[in-house]
């Protein structure tokens, strides 16, 4: 594994900067994101939980985002959406010193790349201690997107364009395996933080993946090792 001339670190949020590998399993945040995304369907389109849920799933299975069904189905208004479904309460997230360090000590250009909102992914990584690391201008959230989730095409380009990376010097984190296949396609050497969401793990056999993980922060230790020697 060579990441000598790796000069870029690109992050997906949800997932990858927390995990239970820091001991917050996504369902602790997503849970909250997505019981609001059941409870918003239901009182804008006013049908039931169970109708919300399922078309929830729906739109997220056939456009990567909810969001992205409700706005061409539903005419939903993308700021009203994200500022509900993110208004979550995250007290139980706590410091993560040993990434902090990792990340700190790393001498490479960090990014986050999300479908989240920036004021969503702010929120994250406050709680964990690291948002000074990045601050705004190093997020990639939907809105820059223009609302078109990952893995299409035109985002990730738009994304390598707001930050000025090059793909071929770059290490993409994602903990949804399907989500790295444009960035292989441009040229980064890309990274599967191993998990066992449904999402997550689909296409994870794919030659589109160049390594596997399960821990971030010992990842982060890894490439810092590896760069030096």
């Amino acid at each position: 594994m060579n990441l000598k001339g790796k000069k870029y670190l690109l992050l997906d949020l949800d997932g990858v900067c927390y995990g239970k590998y820091n001991n917050y399993p996504l369902e602790k945040v997503f849970g909250q994101v997505s019981n609001r995304m059941t409870q918003f369907i239901s009182e804008k389109l006013k049908i039931d939980l169970d109708k919300a849920k399922e078309l929830q799933r729906n739109y997220f299975y056939r456009y990567n985002t909810s969001l992205r069904g409700l706005q061409i189905h539903n005419g939903i208004s993308p700021d009203e959406f994200l500022s509900y479904v993110h208004d979550i309460d995250l007290l139980f997230m706590k410091e993560d010193k040993i990434m902090r360090n990792e990340l700190e000590q790393l001498d490479m250009q960090k990014f986050i790349f999300t479908n989240g909102s920036a004021a969503h992914a702010e929120n994250i990584l406050t709680h964990l201690g690291v948002y000074d690391l990045f601050g705004r201008d190093k997020i990639f959230d939907i809105e820059d997107a223009g609302y078109l989730p990952k893995p299409e095409a035109k985002t990730f380009d738009l994304m390598v364009k707001k930050f000025g990376i090059n793909p071929k010097e770059t290490i993409y984190i994602e903990d949804i395996a399907k989500n790295l296949s444009i960035g292989h396609k441009r040229g980064c050497f890309t990274v599967w933080l191993k998990n066992d969401e449904h999402l997550g793990k689909m296409d994870a056999d794919k030659d589109f993946i160049s390594h596997k993980i399960e821990n971030l922060s010992l990842f982060l230790k890894e490439i810092r090792l590896l760069k030096s020697h």
